[in-house]
């Protein structure tokens, strides 16, 4: 992992874990009646900082870029371990292997949709994968462990995939961008974006 990128993701892990930390201050001084939000759990279990809001993330590909909007509040495991992956500069040269004309899947460590670990914990909800939706790939068994770095875009409405797959947010601008994807097509670099 390069030293730039590894610091990076230490001061955006601090600064975030310093405005949970201000936000549940200010909320246990507000009342007594508030308990204080217990923090989301990395995959090994030891403490992550809550993630508050929408964050946004956006992914240059060599057919162009993409905003994505991410959802914690539905799947908050998901969007640790994706924020981690870009921030860290893990996807960036790897391909969008599978593009179908419902959906483009990428990020594989092995480019042809064997790789990754099957470790990440399914995060099923209620929301409709429409077009725009972003999932993890997973195997069919165990339903309950996603791919910890595969991620998919669905083209159409796809609502077959609904509490089947953990959805963990939407593209906000670059539909075109996905549309125009070709198998082999690579992932440039991606940066998390402030709001």
């Amino acid at each position: 992992m390069d030293r730039n990128k590894l610091i990076a993701a230490v001061i955006i892990l601090g600064a975030l874990a310093s405005v949970w930390f201000l936000r549940s201050k200010n909320s246990n001084m507000d009342s007594d009646a508030n308990p204080t939000p217990t923090p989301a759990l990395n995959l090994d279990g030891t403490p992550s900082p809550a993630i508050s809001g929408r964050p946004q993330v956006e992914i240059e590909t060599s057919k162009g870029k993409l905003v994505l909007e991410l959802r914690p509040d539905l799947a908050p495991k998901t969007v640790i371990n994706f924020l981690s992956k870009w921030n860290s500069g893990y996807c960036d040269g790897k391909t969008f292997h599978r593009v179908e004309d419902w959906v483009v899947q990428g990020c594989d460590p092995s480019g042809d949709g064997t790789g990754g670990q099957t470790t990440l914990p399914s995060e099923f909800s209620p929301e409709p994968f429409t077009a725009g939706s972003l999932g993890v790939a997973r195997k069919s068994t165990p339903r309950e462990l996603s791919n910890d770095s595969q991620f998919f875009i669905v083209k159409t409405d796809s609502l077959f995939l609904n509490s089947e797959y953990t959805y963990f947010g939407k593209v906000l601008s670059g539909m075109d961008v996905v549309n125009k994807l070709s198998p082999g097509d690579k992932i440039v670099s991606s940066s998390i974006l402030s709001k």
